[in-house]
């Protein structure tokens, strides 16, 4: 898919149409076509030529992929300028496709699609800044209200004021004086969507020293993005901390990113703001799915994929999960509907990293889970399910793991994560990732005992380590280790 916005056209190509939606191939090119077209009403020569190059270099990749569907979109710069029409129909000689023009309301409701594709039963507003506008959208679980598209975008803004941030302030306050979707934000969740607000977002992660450097779904109180905020409106971009990471034509757009977002905070009175890197695109590709396919949970789908790929049995982990669900239910463990939903994740990436050197597996298997490509989830649930799976290799002890990392999950989920990983220890010894011994080997809560129970044939696995390993799970739970014989 190729994106032509008003600040980058960019290409994504993804692995296919699913339910999680894996990016094999990403690159933007920085073209600026809205740069001006808010005072000048045209797109400039230098920014579209740049924009043929890109698109010229983008089809050559496409035919290098062997991509079997190339859809092409463009938004507001486009849409706006007097020669949007002219340059469209250049690019789609380029291209070799036909365009799709966005209007602000169908772009509104394809950012919606791409937090509902992204995020986990989401409910609040999507912001969508791009160059030239911002859309505003309300959405609740897969009900998506009318949106609103307004000239706020970083490159229309930094025309219209004159370069003067002072200035943009104002046309901020004023174009956000009557919105209705910020009405309905109080309390909720604000999802910011686009390059600009991802920029910030990093530079805040790398302030802070933030463990985990995901950016989709972090979440950040409003407090603190107002704090933020101000500090990037104040002073120069050159003078922040880690601005090396962001590249030199969009450092002169944080300031209006900055202040559009300081607006929306203030007017909406949000409860959290979440960072996506989900948005149009991968919106469109939600909408193109049929019902059955928007109904899977993309975390589990993008879990159960990874198992796949890369476990010794795909089939163990599916019965992993029925075999701790047991557990779970009969050892009196309460679980919430999230909670159980993280747990089945967790056993479909148990043993994602058996080809590691056994010293490494721990580590490595955390590292690939807290950092994959994941979407709904939050970041403590990365968390749970990378530890889950690091205490599965290299103990129960929380000793070696990061305290940083620990922070970002609760007491309680943190247990939860021992246990699993405990039962997990337990599973592997038994059943050596091999499928079908699971479902002969229960392990359950009974009479005040953890009990596993072996069937004759394979009671000669009940050695010591076996032992030690009931053991070490019962005394989690609270009750007494026990192995019998059926």
């Amino acid at each position: 898919m190729i994106d032509i916005g008003s600040n980058s056209v960019r290409l994504v190509a993804y692995e296919g149409l699913t339910r999680a939606p894996t990016p094999i191939f990403n690159e933007k090119v920085l073209c600026g076509l809205g740069r001006n077209v808010a005072t000048t009403g045209r797109l400039a020569e230098d920014a579209v030529n740049k924009a043929l190059k890109a698109l010229a270099r983008f089809r050559v990749l496409c035919d290098t992929m062997q991509v079997e569907r190339l859809q092409v979109l463009a938004t507001a710069a486009a849409r706006d300028a007097s020669n949007g029409p002219e340059f469209l129909e250049r690019a789609a000689a380029v291209t070799g496709r036909s365009i799709e023009l966005l209007s602000g309301r169908r772009e509104a409701e394809l950012s919606a699609y791409g937090i509902i594709s992204g995020f986990h039963e989401p409910d609040g507003v999507v912001g969508d800044l791009g160059g030239g506008s911002l859309e505003l959208v309300e959405l609740n679980g897969q009900m998506v209200s009318q949106g609103v598209t307004l000239p706020l975008g970083g490159l229309a803004l930094q025309d219209l004021a004159g370069g003067s941030v002072k200035k943009a302030q104002k046309l901020v306050r004023e174009a956000m004086a009557a919105v209705p979707q910020l009405d309905a934000l109080k309390g909720r969740t604000f999802y910011a969507v686009g390059g600009t607000w991802r920029a910030l977002a990093n530079l805040h992660m790398r302030q802070k020293g933030y463990p985990l450097h995901v950016m989709h779904g972090y979440r950040v109180p409003p407090r603190d993005v107002l704090e933020f905020a101000r500090i990037v409106e104040r002073v120069e971009a050159e003078t922040l901390e880690a601005i090396d990471t962001v590249s030199e034509a969009r450092r002169p757009l944080l300031a209006y990113g900055a202040l559009v977002l300081d607006q929306i905070i203030r007017r909406g009175k949000p409860k959290t703001v979440v960072v996506s890197a989900f948005g149009v695109r991968e919106g469109l590709l939600y909408e193109q799915l049929d019902e059955e396919a928007r109904r899977q949970d993309p975390l589990l789908v993008a879990a159960s994929d990874l198992n796949i790929l890369r476990s010794r049995s795909p089939r163990h982990g599916e019965e992993l999960i029925a075999w701790t669900d047991r557990l779970m239910e009969t050892a009196g463990l309460d679980e919430s509907v999230e909670e159980r939903r993280l747990r089945h994740a967790a056993c479909l990436l148990a043993d994602i990293g058996w080809r590691a050197h056994p010293d490494y597996r721990g580590e490595q298997s955390l590292n690939i889970i807290a950092h994959a490509a994941f979407v709904g989830v939050d970041h403590p649930g990365r968390a749970y399910l990378a530890l889950s799976v690091y205490f599965r290799h290299v103990g129960l002890s929380v000793d070696d793991v990061s305290p940083r990392l620990r922070e970002l999950v609760s007491p309680r989920m943190l247990d939860r994560a021992r246990i699993l990983g405990g039962a997990m220890r337990v599973a592997y010894l038994v059943s050596a990732a091999m499928p079908g011994v699971l479902p002969r080997v229960p392990i359950e809560g009974t009479g005040g005992k953890l009990m596993l129970t072996l069937p004759r044939e394979l009671a000669p696995l009940a050695n010591e380590r076996l032992q030690n390993r009931v053991k070490q799970l019962a005394r989690l739970i609270g009750l007494r280790p026990d192995i019998a014989q059926a």
